[in-house]
């Protein structure tokens, strides 16, 4: 069945190692804003304040964020803990229930495809959800390390290459660029 552009919502996934996914997704909903649309982002992983969480603050009857993520980033070496996978699936219950409330025009999974490559999260929980996306309902999933069968089962793929970055000069996030 071909879609039609006017009536119906696409999977996207945002991924690579250059930088910009999640800042791509965030664009897309304040673009979707100004359209009168309503955004949910679940962030995985994530627990610290970032400046989208401040910002969505200010406009947060267009744009809701749910962090699920522990305050200290998570250790992404061994096996991950009980608290980070309870997080995840707590996080990918919230953004489903998100989708299917009807109240919300985009769901954004950022940083999605990292907790799915850390393991907290199934293959299959991420593509029965992207499979119970309604018809109208635009989905955005972030993150680098996308999975092969995630990126089949979308409609948009695009591949963020890092070309230079500072961070290799010893540049850490910086609040209001990075964070």
């Amino acid at each position: 069945m071909v879609k039609k552009a006017g009536d119906c919502g696409y999977i996207h996934v945002y991924t690579g190692n250059g930088k910009g996914k999640t800042t791509a997704a965030l664009g897309l909903a304040f673009r979707a804003m100004g359209r009168g649309k309503r955004s949910y982002i679940a962030q995985f992983m994530k627990g610290q304040e970032y400046g989208e969480v401040c910002a969505a603050e200010m406009v947060s009857s267009y744009i809701t964020i749910e962090q699920f993520g522990e305050k200290e980033p998570c250790h992404t070496c061994g096996a991950p803990t009980e608290e980070s996978i309870k997080l995840a699936q707590n996080g990918l219950k919230a953004a489903h229930n998100a989708m299917l409330s009807g109240n919300f025009d985009i769901i954004i999974l950022d940083e999605i495809n990292v907790a799915h490559y850390y393991k907290l999260l199934a293959t299959q929980d991420i593509l029965d959800f992207m499979s119970s996306k309604p018809y109208a309902c635009e989905l955005i999933l972030t993150g680098r390390y996308a999975a092969d069968e995630i990126m089949q089962a979308a409609d948009l793929v695009t591949d963020m290459v890092e070309i230079k970055h500072y961070f290799n000069k010893g540049i850490l996030a910086r609040d209001g660029i990075e964070r």
